[in-house]
Order: structure tokens, then sequence, then C-alpha cells
């Protein structure tokens, strides 16, 4: 991981688990947790060259980097790339993050076991379609890209991992 560089994110607890509950009475609890999460720097490098790798095929995409919590850190669309782009874009990668998993795997397993449709309609920036990849270090989350406007999504997630094993 030659040029990952990790900021660190201290986020208020919003409640108390149930395994925390001895703590608390005790007055012991955490307050903040700390995450681990993409750079920007590394974020901007790696949207530049999902774009790059696609206009290298001939495709006019986006790419979206976001953090774990699925916020925008980067993005970047090319020359004549659609302008819903930069929304599928956003999307894919916010619902890899979200869900902690390619959209492509979700995408399938959806379409395999129709009874799990209603996740799709769950939260309004999901978008189950492929494209979407978390990014790990260290077997953790700490972000997720998507790239948006090849033609076929397969395509917009060989862009997405040809950048992540040059920038990561």
């Amino acid at each position: 991981m030659k040029t990952l560089k990790h900021s660190v994110m201290t986020l208020a607890i919003a409640g108390l688990m149930a395994s925390s509950f001895a703590a608390a009475a005790s007055g012991n609890s955490p307050k903040t947790i700390s995450v681990i999460q993409i750079s920007s720097q590394s974020a901007f490098e790696l949207a530049k060259e999902a774009v790059q790798q696609c206009e290298q095929k001939g495709y006019q995409v986006t790419a979206t980097v976001v953090d774990v919590t699925g916020n925008v850190i980067a993005q970047l669309r090319a020359d004549n790339a659609g302008r819903h782009t930069l929304e599928s874009s956003r999307q894919k990668a916010f619902t890899a993050a979200s869900m902690k998993q390619p959209t492509a795997k979700l995408m399938k397993m959806i379409a395999d076991k129709p009874f799990l449709q209603p996740l799709k309609d769950m939260d309004d920036n999901l978008l189950l379609l492929a494209g979407g990849l978390p990014l790990t270090a260290n077997n953790t989350v700490i972000g997720a890209i998507g790239v948006g406007g090849a033609p076929g999504g397969h395509l917009d997630v060989q862009c997405a991992e040809s950048a992540i094993a040059k920038v990561l």
C-alpha cells in the first residue's frame, strides 16, 4: 500500500450497546470511538486512476470515493461522461461502504433471492448495480469506490479494480 495514508476521525457514540451497560453502570463507558478511513490524497488518486483506466478502454465515466460513512471525499467525471454518472457512481460507492460488500454481489444476491428485493428501497442512497467496491486495509473497510458510465457494470468494476491495484 504505497500511497495509502489513514486519517482518523472521532465520532460521538449515539447510544450504548447491550454489552456496554455494565461499563455504563460503573461510569466507565466510552464516549468516543476512533475510525480509520482512506485519506483524501489517496481518494483523489484512486478516482483519477479509475477514470483513466476507463478512458484507456474508450469509456467516459465518473469515479467517486467515499469515506467509511459514505460521505464523498473525491469525485471525478471524465469529459463527455453523462451527468447521471455523478449520482450513480456516488450511490454505488455509498452502497459498497454501507453494506461492506461489492455492489455486484449484492445485485446478484437480490436477483437470486427475490424476497430480499425490499433491501434496494431501504435507503435512497443505495444503488444495487455493479460498479461499487469497498476499500480495505488490514481487513477493515476504510471507504469505497464507485464507478459509473461504462457500457456495463462489469466494466465499471474492472476500472475500479485496476485503479485499486495501482494506487493502493
